[in-house]
């Protein structure tokens, strides 16, 4: 079967590599470089701590993956609330993580701050944590992933944009090849480029933005504000901080952090710890989103797949739902036993449905 991967970021190159791991005949194209996009600018955190059993089954397995490919750096993952009504949630969702045979504790406020004396945890309420979760390096994971693609077989295009004259032909500078199978996994291009053959999704896009902090010496954890709304990650000394998201025009955009935002993130961040670094950079990148807020993964047309809509997730979940797609793109006897197939199915949309591209921050904690 010879089938085009239209996208170079960890979705399409883990897609490609599965693919060819089955017997496929895979082309990648790409229109800059292997994780130019949404991938590049990711966090890197990867967790397995959700409440519903098929999402905590889809982060087993990417977690899974990433230890197998050597590319997780063990971190644990807390999750904290500032408000009665949040830490109520947070302790729900605990107790229904643990059901699921996920690696989660409840911590106390004083808890936390034993464990971790850096935090300022004086308008904490509750805290939940995620003891095997981890944090990964796009450009580390970009570099193995392509290199496992390509020992499997795959030929990868870069600097080749691609679009569709039909739902297996893609179009190029160098002409048109016609394919058995096609799977657009073009992160916010992924919309237009399938509505050339006549296939509307319900995607839209918005701007996250991110910075790094000067070095600090703190042995933080990643960390999730869910009252305040933020995130960060150690990176070696450094540390990620982000959130800042809006909605944003796929075409017209900056990859510029804004100032307020960099002012803000890094107010909070401070508020929230012991410590006061700088900031080294900043950056934003795009992400999309649907109006479930699920990703959007399987069959749209004749011969023609999709994989979008990650909702800032992608990169944590590319290990499970790039074989997902792989397995059905072929056929091929499903890895995963719960029934995700609904759940991401395309078509559950009209594609011309009005949402909130950011929807509720508090939906996946």
């Amino acid at each position: 079967m010879r089938v085009a991967v239209v996208g170079g970021g960890c979705v399409g190159l883990t897609v490609a590599g599965d693919l060819a791991d089955r017997g496929a005949a895979v082309a990648l194209y790409e229109r800059d470089e292997l994780g130019s996009g949404a991938t590049g600018r990711a966090a890197g955190i990867c967790y397995d701590a959700f409440a519903g059993s098929v999402d905590a089954a889809v982060a087993a397995r990417a977690l899974d993956r990433y230890r197998e490919w050597d590319l997780l750096t063990p971190c644990p993952y807390v999750w904290a609330a500032r408000e009665d009504g949040d830490a109520t949630a947070i302790r729900q969702q605990v107790r229904e993580m643990q059901a699921h045979g996920r690696d989660v504790t409840e911590l106390s406020p004083e808890a936390l701050a034993e464990r971790y004396p850096h935090l300022d945890t004086s308008t904490v309420t509750a805290a939940g944590i995620a003891h095997s979760a981890g944090t990964l390096d796009p450009d580390a994971v970009v570099t193995e992933l392509a290199a496992r693609a390509r020992s499997a077989g795959v030929t990868i295009l870069t600097e080749t944009p691609a679009t569709l004259a039909d739902p297996k032909t893609v179009e190029t500078s160098d002409g048109r090849e016609r394919f058995d199978a096609v799977v657009v996994a073009g992160g916010s291009a992924a919309k237009p480029l399938v509505a050339d053959v006549g296939v509307s999704l319900a995607l839209k896009t918005y701007r996250a933005q991110a910075l790094v902090t000067t070095p600090v010496d703190a042995g933080l954890p990643s960390f999730y504000d869910a009252t305040e709304e933020f995130y960060w990650r150690p990176k070696g000394e450094r540390i990620i901080v982000g959130n800042g998201a809006h909605a944003a025009d796929p075409d017209d955009w900056t990859a510029d952090a804004d100032p307020e935002f960099v002012e803000s993130a890094l107010a909070k961040f401070d508020e929230a710890t012991t410590l006061s670094p700088a900031v080294a950079r900043s950056w934003a990148g795009l992400c999309t989103a649907t109006p479930d807020r699920d990703p959007l993964v399987g069959h749209v047309a004749d011969g023609l797949y999709v994989a979008a809509g990650w909702q800032g997730h992608g990169l944590m979940r590319a290990p499970a739902l790039g074989e997902f797609l792989a397995e059905r793109v072929l056929d091929a006897d499903p890895t995963l036993s719960v029934p995700l197939g609904p759940r991401v199915d395309p078509t559950r949309f009209d594609g011309d449905e009005s949402f909130d591209p950011l929807g509720d921050p508090t939906a996946d904690w």
